[in-house]
């Protein structure tokens, strides 16, 4: 397999020669081969400004954190922060002078992931400045995986845009292409650069190359594919494990019984996932430097796994055995898409009934995504 950013180099860069370039990117995002995509623009000479999503262009920044702009040291080029302010939409005079603008930036199949609607304020403004835009493809980790509640307008945010849902199963390259045509005001000269030999059933293990970290809490590719529910624990006062080695494969807060919890979230039976009673001490986030106690969530069968559906009943369970301790956060609407399923969810809602409907959008969904697929 070749990822957007082999095939163009192996174009001996035919695109973009001879034009002033802006880069898109952290350093966390590599060719086939590990190196940077940052490093391979910048040994071609191919760099005249850099644009750095969430995290920063080191891609080590501390979720939430926003970045000022500066010089980038290595390179010598302005480096411009596209997560600077609330309102996350750059502005337009840091394009000024630039031909083209290269994106090639890591997802992990969850509309939460905030890269990609950096991009899509990106496309907007490009839009309005006439610049072309080149998005350079990489698979979807979760391969083909539809999965989710829709996205109300009300709830529209950083961590959720548009009306896609939880797991989309569409590559960068792919919903660049969607956003483009369907929900931006001012569509750009848009061009994809695909992967080649990569299919979309295909999942991030059976593509042949190692998972690079995509931000500070995604190390691994397991952490991927809990994200889709398991961020959804970021919207409660319980620990998604931040500041932990196991990033949303844990849950607890320090008054939690785990060998309890354990107990009773295998009692549900739950397809694809074992829970163990697990302790950690947060160096950070939630409870930093307490001891907390709760679950570590093994994924056993990751074909029969749910990440939504399990996650969302580990939140309904804790709602439930821990009513004077638990907290709802503002986050959870806007990660869920909506107001009205934290409301179920205090009434005690099967998470079954909550979830009823969902397969209608899912389908809608698939007929509203099908112009814009690139592989078979």
């Amino acid at each position: 397999m070749k990822l957007g950013i082999d095939v163009l180099r192996a174009q001996d860069f035919a695109a973009i020669r001879g034009r002033r370039v802006g880069l898109m990117t952290n350093l966390n995002v590599t060719d086939s081969q590990l190196a940077p995509t940052y490093e391979v623009f910048r040994r071609a000479g191919l760099i005249n400004a850099l644009l750095a999503p969430e995290h920063g262009l080191t891609g080590s920044l501390r979720d939430g954190e926003l970045i000022a702009s500066g010089i980038d040291a290595r390179s010598g080029v302005p480096m411009h922060s596209l997560y600077a302010d609330s309102s996350f939409r750059p502005k337009p005079e840091i394009f000024t002078g630039l031909d083209v603008v290269v994106c090639d930036i890591p997802d992990v199949g969850a509309r939460y992931y905030t890269f990609l609607w950096s991009l899509s304020h990106l496309l907007e403004v490009l839009g309005e400045r006439g610049i072309k835009v080149i998005v350079l493809d990489r698979p979807n980790p979760l391969g083909d995986r539809i999965a989710g509640s829709p996205l109300r307008p009300e709830v529209a945010s950083i961590v959720g845009r548009f009306n896609v849902p939880i797991c989309h199963g569409m590559t960068v390259g792919e919903l660049a292409l969607m956003f483009n045509d369907k929900w931006s005001p001012t569509p750009c000269d848009l061009e994809v650069i695909r992967c080649a030999d990569w299919q979309r059933h295909m999942t991030w293990d059976q593509v042949g190359m190692p998972f690079v970290p995509a931000s500070p809490a995604m190390p691994h590719f397991v952490t991927a594919q809990h994200y889709p529910g398991a961020c959804l624990v970021e919207g409660t006062n319980f620990s998604e494990g931040r500041g932990t080695v196991l990033p949303f494969e844990i849950v607890g807060a320090p008054f939690v019984d785990a060998f309890g919890l354990a107990d009773a979230l295998n009692a549900l039976s739950l397809a694809g996932v074992i829970f163990r009673p697990h302790s950690f001490r947060p160096s950070s986030g939630k409870f930093a430097g307490e001891m907390c106690y709760g679950v570590h969530a093994h994924i056993v069968d990751a074909h029969a796994y749910d990440p939504i559906t399990v996650w969302l009943h580990v939140i309904r369970h804790l709602r439930a055995a821990y009513p004077d301790q638990f907290e709802w956060k503002r986050h959870f609407d806007l990660l869920i898409g909506s107001t009205g399923i934290r409301a179920q969810l205090d009434r005690g809602v099967p998470v079954s009934e909550i979830m009823a409907g969902w397969s209608d959008f899912h389908a809608e969904f698939r007929d509203q995504r099908a112009p814009y697929l690139l592989y078979e």
